[in-house]
């Protein structure tokens, strides 16, 4: 399995914005091939902080997940808006 932890770093102005693309790609991802679990958090101590949590099954289900047209439309839509960083677990 593998585990993506994405850090989002959006000031107050675009942070509704943010979050409003968020859960879309969030509920799309969902629904993909080989998706284990897939969620957006909101920072209780940095109002500018969010983290996308995504669970995938293995590196083919994520290869996909990454070509997926809700992935390459609202992925770059919040590269705009704000700063991300990713983190990638194996296990």
């Amino acid at each position: 399995m593998i585990r993506l932890n994405v850090f989002i770093q959006v000031g107050a102005e675009k942070r509704q914005e943010v979050v409003a693309l968020s859960k879309e790609l969030v509920a799309a991802s969902l629904k993909d091939n080989g998706c284990v679990a897939y969620d957006l958090f909101e920072s209780a101590t940095r109002p500018d902080v969010l983290m996308i949590c995504e669970t995938w099954r293995d590196a083919e289900s994520l290869s996909a997940h990454e070509q997926a047209t809700h992935f390459t439309t609202l992925v770059p839509k919040i590269q705009e808006l704000a700063a991300m960083k990713l983190e990638k677990f194996n296990f």
